[in-house]
């Protein structure tokens, strides 16, 4: 992570106006939302694999898990509907001294056993923990230190942010959530 939207940035800085007692202070948050009609080009079931056509026609294929286990009554030709729903959110832990890490999550929820339908829907959550390092406040600046350790520095241009930003310790961390929900539907 070597840059934060720059949502992130006024996040930050407007979250700092909280009260630092809570174990975690929300700071903002983006959500995206995609929805596609397409069908199938092939199936292999074998390897968890199933080819779909994107917005352009164009092939794309998609590995599964082993826990994609309908996929023998997918065939070509059947219709697919596809719905994600992806966000980002902001929160800053106000413990002092969290190290910076990734937590991965994800999640499969299928159909009914009595149901053969190869509909589903999958919900994948990472969490990517940057710390504090420095924050200089001539300069409106905040130092992050992520997991990959490269560090990355915030600039707060908006001066109400600047004045409360004396509000923040070095060694207090930002967690950026990513959440993405897929749920899919077929003709079948």
């Amino acid at each position: 992570m070597k840059s934060l939207p720059s949502l992130a940035v006024v996040a930050l800085a407007a979250a700092i106006g909280f009260t630092a007692y809570a174990a975690e202070v929300p700071l903002g948050r983006q959500s995206m939302e995609g929805h596609i009609v397409t069908r199938v080009l092939a199936v292999d079931p074998a390897n968890h694999q199933v080819t779909i056509e994107d917005a352009n026609k164009n092939p794309v294929s998609l590995q599964l898990t082993e826990k994609a286990r309908t996929l023998d009554n997918l065939k070509v030709g059947d219709e697919v509907d596809i719905h994600v729903v992806r966000s980002v959110a902001y929160v800053l832990d106000t413990n002092v001294d969290s190290a910076p890490g990734v937590s991965n999550e994800s999640m499969t929820v299928r159909a009914s056993p009595d149901n053969a339908e190869p509909d589903g829907e999958a919900i994948r959550r990472v969490k990517v923990t940057s710390k504090i390092t420095s924050i200089d406040l001539k300069k409106h600046e905040v130092t992050l230190l992520p997991p990959e350790g490269e560090l990355t520095v915030l600039k707060v241009e908006d001066p109400q942010l600047q004045a409360r930003m004396k509000k923040l310790q070095v060694g207090q961390t930002i967690n950026a959530i990513y959440t993405e929900v897929m749920n899919i539907k077929t003709s079948r």
